[in-house]
């Protein structure tokens, strides 16, 4: 299996993590089983070629929630994606379906503005043209995800935290410091296979120690932090 992950362009950056592609990389009879890890996006997704499985066959146009748990999938080994990993704010953007409606699972895109936009994949800059005449600057956005706190959001942006609550419930799905233990995971795990030193990466990434880490990787990708080591490909365990 191979993977590839693109970064937007600097205007995108606080409504999308990355662009990416995955390609099974193998004959069209062979089954490829990985977890995908939480990492606190929607996944707008398009498979150009082969199958896929998640809880059911897969359409070739679908959209993935966001999870605090990993989940098993399948491909084909002829299976090729496209995709677009978006912050959740920018997600009310592009569709009325709330992000609660899509936790822990996907859904097939359906309505036409966005099937235009999965259409353009893999044109990552066609992507991002489309995706610039429709979102506004999202600069909430840009202080949760340079945030390590709740009381810090709360601080930099003037909101009370019951506000913040609020607004998490309806552009995200789940309470700030819930998401914000997400993105800490996410950040450590997208680094974990070139750190030598476990109990060093665990105090770059704000954990209490190493056994903290080992705790959060078990809960949110299943698997310690030593094993996710060996395992990871991008934002997979194979």
């Amino acid at each position: 299996m191979t993977y590839d992950e693109y970064p937007p362009p600097p205007d995108l950056a606080a409504s999308v993590k990355a662009f990416w592609t995955l390609d099974g990389s193998g004959a069209p009879g062979e089954w490829i089983e990985h977890q995908a890890v939480p990492d606190g996006c929607v996944e707008i997704i398009r498979r150009l070629s082969g199958r896929s499985q998640w809880n059911g066959e897969q359409p070739a146009m679908f959209v993935a929630g966001m999870a605090d748990r990993p989940a098993t999938f399948r491909i084909s080994g002829d299976a090729r994606f496209a995709a677009i990993r978006l912050w959740p704010w920018a997600w009310p953007y592009l569709s009325p379906i709330e992000p609660k409606a899509m936790w822990d699972r996907w859904l097939p895109v359906s309505e036409p503005e966005l099937a235009e936009l999965a259409d353009l994949l893999p044109d990552f800059e066609a992507a991002g043209t489309w995706l610039n005449t429709r979102l506004p600057p999202l600069g909430l956005g840009e202080v949760i995800l340079s945030s390590t706190s709740v009381p810090e959001i709360c601080a930099r942006t003037g909101m009370g935290a019951r506000a913040l609550q609020r607004w998490f419930g309806s552009n995200i799905g789940m309470s700030p410091s819930r998401y914000l233990r997400v993105l800490r995971f996410q950040k450590a795990f997208a680094q974990v296979g070139s750190e030598p030193s476990l109990a060093e990466h665990a105090a770059a990434h704000g954990f209490a120690d190493q056994a903290h880490m080992a705790r959060e990787f078990k809960a949110l990708a299943g698997t310690p932090a030593g094993d996710a080591r060996r395992r990871a490909t991008g934002p997979f365990l194979h």
